[in-house]
């Protein structure tokens, strides 16, 4: 079979697993099981809807990772992963979703016959992907193991971003800029939501510029009037209407990669406590992003934030961002360090962002959003958006 065509050099992910197995060796493990498919593309490439099915990548901490799936995936790991023919491991058909039998049965065996079955083995516990029953058979199977948490120990590897990261991010924020360019032109009263995002699809996906757009990892997030009070609600198929606020939180995605940006659009004069909303939002946000540089830590960017915004009289009393990147569904965080008061997370150079200022009040809501780079006298918008509220009558 022909070689994959890697979006990264091999240089780079030689680096990936250098830096993943540094951080085992910290935490005294020996065998990783990374079930994350953001974890799993950026440590081996490996790139396809096949997480809804029991998958991982096996790193062993001296020898070459094992991709291990479903039987009729690993032709998928062939043609995106650089792993060799023979760490590509796929379990029978009748594994998946049996009520007699677990893929991790299977697994349990395979890492014995290696003769990893006494190692302390790490394993993604609090993750979308790993499930209770997959954790008990592996411990049934294994028992000479010794299980440790390893939630998040492959995400935080991937804070800081490589060149070729930051271009197909940037690439991504011109895919967002177009699918704000197109809400603007073609929204208004009348104008049904789901036509409105059949729109933003075709504009963050049809390739111009030479780029296409890959799937989001969150699907276009855009209520309206008092429904824009709660943060992830997405959409139905009734009529835009006039004297309504709507934000849009959507992402632009190349090669997984993603790029954030949220704006908010009236249709018809917003009511005074919109526009003070937005006065009080923007000043808060050019405080924080005056501290969104290396050196500092991510609590400094939120509490300037929300040192301004209560200023304003306006509370927030959820966080105000967090690291973005490589990421599949149903989320394009990266779950590790957090924009809020209290988190101590040092800032470098190439860290990645989604400053999400977004108030969520009683009956209405409020979204203008930033994606950056920080660097070290200050970040790089990777978006350029007009960071406004925009207004359409």
């Amino acid at each position: 079979m022909l070689e994959p065509p890697l979006r990264f050099s091999r240089d780079e992910f030689d680096a990936r697993l250098k830096k993943t197995r540094q951080a085992m060796e910290r935490k005294g493990i020996e065998l990783l099981l990374v079930t994350d498919p953001s974890n799993m593309n950026w440590l081996t490439g490996y790139d396809g809807w096949s997480f809804y099915v029991h998958q991982m990548v096996v790193l062993p901490i001296d020898d070459t990772p094992i991709w291990y799936g479903r039987g009729q995936d690993a032709n998928g790991a062939r043609r995106t992963a650089w792993l060799p023919e023979n760490r590509l491991i796929g379990y029978p058909d009748h594994y998946v979703q049996s009520e007699v039998r677990h893929p991790m049965q299977l697994l349990a065996q395979i890492i014995t016959d290696y003769g990893w079955g006494s190692r302390r083995i790490g394993v993604e516990m609090d993750n979308y992907y790993f499930s209770a029953a997959a954790y008990h058979h592996l411990v049934q199977g294994l028992p000479n193991a010794r299980f440790a948490d390893a939630t998040a120990l492959v995400n935080w590897q991937r804070a800081v971003k490589s060149e070729q990261e930051l271009d197909y991010m940037r690439k991504a924020a011109r895919l967002v800029e177009r699918m704000h360019q197109r809400i603007f032109e073609t929204v208004e009263p009348g104008m049904r939501k789901s036509d409105l995002v059949a729109e933003i699809y075709d504009a963050g996906l049809r390739y111009a510029d030479g780029i296409g757009g890959d799937y989001p990892a969150i699907v276009p997030l855009l209520p309206s009037g008092p429904d824009a009070s709660a943060p992830h609600l997405t959409w139905d198929d009734k009529p835009m209407q006039k004297g309504e606020g709507t934000f849009f939180e959507i992402a632009g995605c190349y090669h997984r990669y993603h790029c954030p940006l949220s704006r908010t659009v009236f249709l018809g004069d917003p009511p005074a406590h919109i526009i003070e909303a937005e006065e009080a939002v923007l000043a808060a946000m050019a405080a924080g992003l005056d501290h969104a540089k290396t050196g500092n830590m991510t609590q400094d960017i939120a509490n300037a934030f929300f040192r301004v915004l209560a200023e304003y009289g306006i509370e927030k009393n959820n966080r105000t961002g967090y690291p973005i990147g490589v990421s599949y569904p149903p989320d394009w965080g990266e779950r590790t360090s957090s924009l809020r008061p209290g988190d101590l997370t040092p800032l470098e150079t190439g860290m990645t962002f989604h400053f999400m200022s977004g108030l969520w009040m009683e009956n209405w809501g409020l979204e203008i959003t930033e994606s950056i780079v920080i660097g070290e006298d200050g970040p790089e918008l990777l978006a350029q958006v007009p960071r406004q509220l925009f207004v359409k009558s």
